[in-house]
């Protein structure tokens, strides 16, 4: 079982979502955070003074897949966010260990879903 992780632009959420769905993973937990990488954040200008913002609006994607999931999930988060430019993106991939189903107390694979 692996957790995978993406941080993509806000925009491309709904492009992520179809291209998910098409590959068949249906479950995900979607967050919006604050963060920069090489892009390092937005010049703009207020009251006619420049301010650069050193934190850009992104989403975070969490989706916990079984192992046989992992490469159609993180080619449909490429194939859905991937423009080309900086600030497209990243996705890390995770081992998770464990995995349990609240409701019905199942672990491991069959709790991912």
């Amino acid at each position: 079982m692996k957790l995978i992780i993406a941080i993509i632009q806000p925009y491309k959420l709904e492009k992520v979502k179809e291209e998910l769905y098409k590959a068949e993973v249906n479950l995900i937990t979607v967050s919006e955070v604050l963060g920069h990488g090489r892009q390092k954040g937005v010049t703009e200008v207020y009251r006619g003074s420049k301010e650069t913002g050193n934190l850009l609006r992104k989403v975070r994607l969490e989706i916990a897949v079984n192992d046989n999931f992992v490469k159609p999930t993180i080619d449909a988060i490429i194939k859905g966010a991937k423009t080309g430019d900086t600030g497209d993106g990243k996705i890390f991939v995770l081992d998770l260990p464990e995995c349990v189903r609240i409701r019905t107390e199942e672990r491991g694979n069959v709790a991912i879903g």
